[in-house]
């Protein structure tokens, strides 16, 4: 008989700092959770562990039911019915008999009532099940605990941010959850933590300490030492117990696979521990990166500067509506300058209003109020014409979430003269240049880009770059951890605490 797989994808990264409701129309980035065949048609050929587990289940010619696919853009706690309506439809699914369980979790979900959402998702499916075998794929940003770990058979991560190697990532799990079910392998995992809070900032493994863990993993898993070894940075912005630097690896326990992979978590955690002043990130002040920036900009580069809006990312749950950066490039007068995106719907139905060619003026972002770290309102007045309507969909050709299509909401473009300024009605993270072509801008011919991002960006527009400036402005997603009124982290805890 055909095996019965369940694969599902339930992602959310919460910072819990935000101000930003995470409602159930949030899964599906505006759009909602996907049920059921419409999983598929969502998911199906994108560079997503989802996708992997569709095409591992194609393989092994085994049926394979999708009850749901819900991600959302990081934000505040969702609620507890939220998250059953989320979860429920995955243990209908195991209830009703299946083989193997594939999930596509995040690992830094927090609702209002438990600070481990994907834990409390496995615990709950391995009680309707306690012998079927669940791989489960996670972020890079995950807080790791033992409960998520004492309730999967597989945990993989992905190694890269930007995070090009989603589908990687569940091809691995997935094909180390289908030898087990083969009786090729038995899976043991080791997995670690430590008392680090490390910035964002300083997490991408092709500029920080974690590019030597990660290459190391590597060499662990091609040599055979062990099936799969993931770091997992953290996620800093979500307070709670388990926030830290982790690492999950999974040895075959038919060869020795435990004391493997006992011995490569310990060197990774080791490896990170060492290096954890590199960790720690250092800001610059606002005016000096702008004016650095404008200086690289002078004369012809040959391609456009970015400036890095980090401390206001949606992608990190920023209501990317702070103007700090924006006002700052306009008072320093930078020319030809192209900036996305800004979230304000209120700017994008008067610019809707007045319509294409007309000149308006707005009082622009600045709307939401962050009380978690003591920041109010501050619209930013501008005027200008307004060049482009869009409805804000495009499907993202780049290497990260390729072929996912992206839902802006209703969008439009206000060109000040200096400046053209992409405005949405939904958030988006820009990591692909459709965020700017799909609105008939040309980032590659502009002289300056300024995007809310931290690292994604990188995987879109850093080939375009002649420079890329990180400019330090405000917002919940800070790279400075010490504005943050923690009180759930496990103390003590480097940097904020000696150790």
């Amino acid at each position: 008989m055909k095996r019965r797989f369940v694969a599902a994808l339930v992602k959310h990264e919460t910072n819990t700092f935000s101000p930003l409701e995470t409602s159930l129309v949030s899964f599906g980035h505006g759009e909602g959770p996907a049920f059921g065949d419409a999983v598929r048609a969502r998911f199906e050929n994108t560079n997503t562990p989802l996708a992997a587990y569709l095409d591992i289940g194609r393989r092994e010619n085994a049926d394979v039911v999708t009850p749901i696919a819900a991600e959302s853009w990081p934000s505040g706690k969702a609620s507890r019915a939220t998250f059953e309506t989320l979860v429920r439809p995955i243990e209908d699914a195991v209830r009703a008999g299946c083989d193997a369980v594939f999930l596509d979790l995040h690992g830094a979900m927090v609702i209002e009532d438990c600070d481990d959402a994907e834990g409390e998702i496995a615990q709950r499916l391995r009680r309707i099940a306690p012998d079927v075998p669940i791989a489960v794929t996670l972020d890079y940003h995950t807080n790791l605990s033992h409960v998520l770990v004492d309730n999967a058979t597989v945990i993989t991560g992905y190694k890269t941010y930007p995070h090009v190697d989603m589908y990687e990532a569940g091809m691995l799990a997935g094909g180390i959850l289908v030898g087990k079910l083969d009786g090729m392998i038995e899976p043991v995992m080791a997995w670690g933590w430590k008392p680090l809070l490390a910035s964002i900032m300083r997490h991408a493994p092709e500029d920080g300490p974690s590019g030597d863990i990660v290459h190391f993993a590597k060499r662990m898993e091609a040599d055979g030492t062990v099936l799969a070894a993931t770091l997992f940075p953290s996620f800093p912005h979500a307070d709670t117990p388990y926030t830290g630097v982790s690492a999950v690896v999974v040895g075959d326990a038919r060869h020795g696979g435990r004391e493997h992979a006992q011995a490569v978590c310990a060197h990774m955690l080791k490896m990170a521990w060492d290096r954890r002043d590199e960790y720690v990130f250092h800001p610059v002040p606002l005016a000096d990166s702008v004016g650095r920036a404008k200086a690289l900009g002078r004369g012809n580069p040959g391609a456009p500067v970015l400036l890095i809006d980090h401390c206001d990312n949606c992608g990190s749950g920023g209501a990317q509506d702070v103007m700090d950066v924006v006002a700052e490039v306009l008072r320093q007068e930078l020319d030809d300058v192209a900036i996305a995106p800004i979230r304000d719907p209120a700017a994008v139905a008067t610019m809707i209003d007045a319509g294409a060619g007309q000149h308006v003026r707005l009082a622009l972002g600045g709307h939401t109020e962050m009380p978690s770290i003591g920041l109010g309102s501050a619209p930013l007045e501008v005027e200008g014409r307004v060049l482009t309507i869009t409805d804000g969909e495009f499907v993202v050709t780049g290497p990260m979430y390729t072929g996912v299509r992206m839902h802006l909401g209703r969008t439009a473009v206000l060109d000040t003269g200096r400046a053209q300024i992409v405005v949405t009605e939904r958030p988006h993270e820009p990591f692909d240049l459709g965020v700017f072509t799909h609105a008939g801008i040309d980032p590659r011919k502009k002289r300056y880009v300024m995007l809310k991002s931290r690292i994604h960006y990188r995987a879109g527009f850093k080939p375009i770059a002649s420079h890329i400036v990180e400019c330090m402005g405000a917002g919940v997603t800070n790279a400075d951890l010490s504005v943050y009124p923690y009180r759930k982290l496990t103390r003590p805890i480097f940097p904020l605490d000696p150790m």
